[in-house]
């Protein structure tokens, strides 16, 4: 029965407008835990693609007033540019000789509004040796 419930609020989540960066970040602790859909423009991409349990993939997304972190362990299609980011919200505590809290996305779905050819697969030529 939760199952049923889970799925069915990601389903109404995905039909549900995109929240801006700002709109999220107003009221996070109304969002804490939750699926959410923000749409934004990707900045600071970054990858580590030999981490032990596999490549995750960092970034920030803006909506030009507000920044959120997004992880994803999926590769996105793009590395700049808008998307719209599909995903679970949390406020994190980070203890640095003081806790703080740190707003990211852990996201199932990033949706480029158009692919990047630099976050796309490099064609690979096939070296000929007797040439």
């Amino acid at each position: 029965m939760n199952a049923v419930v889970f799925h069915l609020g990601l389903v109404l989540v995905s039909q549900a407008a995109p929240l801006t960066v700002s709109e999220l970040l107003a009221n996070p602790e109304r969002f804490n835990t939750q699926p959410v859909v923000v749409r934004g423009t990707i900045s600071n991409f970054r990858a580590n693609p030999w981490r032990l349990r596999g490549p995750v993939y960092i970034f920030d997304l803006g909506d030009g007033k507000e920044t959120i972190h997004v992880i994803t362990f999926s590769k996105p299609a793009c590395r700049s540019g808008m998307v719209t980011v599909e995903g679970t919200f949390e406020q994190v505590k980070r203890r640095v000789k003081v806790s703080y809290p740190f707003d990211e996305i852990t996201a199932h779905k990033v949706t480029c509004d158009t692919p990047d050819p630099k976050g796309s697969t490099p064609v690979l030529i096939p070296y000929d040796a007797a040439d």
